[in-house]
């Protein structure tokens, strides 16, 4: 937690001060984007504007482009890397990129896990004195599932970042000034996702334990 809470105010920091830097051609975020798409080959894709900061993501079930606001209409490194980012989701879509296919794969199970977990694995160490410890291993199982799809997610999301920081410096977006700034920025974020999963296994580890007690 405590090292998320750093990685995550550093991460945002990082966003802010690469704010203030601009682009060569002064495109914003949404424009990056689209030339992107467009160098790819890549129509069938929307950008559309999502409220909050940095809740930037790709949509692989609609095909859409979220961008948070700021990063949607601001004219920045900051801004283009992360549009580049995202947009690299939408081309290991397009490209059929197996990791981004398995985590796509996942999500309908890890939604009911998420959903259901915490009350399985509570019921679990209710009854584990009567009942034995199946129900905690069935939540254990459930929690497994939403651990695999955290490891599942750090390929898609370094590979995206790649994609993302080759097209900047080749388009010319990025020059050998800003490239540093956006590969930064792009680090801290991968970062956020790897401090989840590293803690997601321990957390997993932990409840494994219980059950061996129990």
């Amino acid at each position: 937690m405590i090292f998320s809470f750093i990685i995550q105010q550093t991460l945002n920091a990082k966003f802010t001060k690469y704010s203030r830097i601009a682009t060569r051609g002064g495109l914003t975020g949404a424009e990056v984007a689209a030339k992107m798409l467009r160098d790819h080959g890549i129509t069938d894709v929307k950008i559309v504007s999502t409220p909050g900061m940095l809740t930037d993501h790709y949509n692989p079930a609609d095909k859409t482009v979220n961008l948070s606001e700021a990063v949607y209409s601001q004219r920045s490194i900051a801004a283009a890397a992360v549009a580049a980012h995202e947009t690299g989701h939408a081309i290991q879509h397009a490209s059929g990129y197996a990791p981004l296919m398995l985590r796509s794969a996942l999500v309908p199970v890890v939604t009911f896990a998420n959903k259901t977990v915490t009350w399985v694995l509570l019921l679990g160490l209710l009854v584990a004195n009567f009942l034995g410890p199946t129900l905690l291993y069935v939540g254990i199982g459930l929690f497994a599932a939403t651990t695999l799809f955290s490891f599942i997610t750090l390929p898609v999301e370094i590979n995206a970042s790649s994609r993302a920081l080759e097209w900047l410096n080749g388009s010319g977006i990025s020059d050998f000034e800003t490239q540093d700034m956006a590969a930064d920025a792009l680090k801290w974020a991968a970062l956020t996702y790897v401090i989840a999963a590293l803690g997601s296994l321990a957390t997993l580890f932990y409840y494994i334990g219980l059950a061996r007690r129990d």
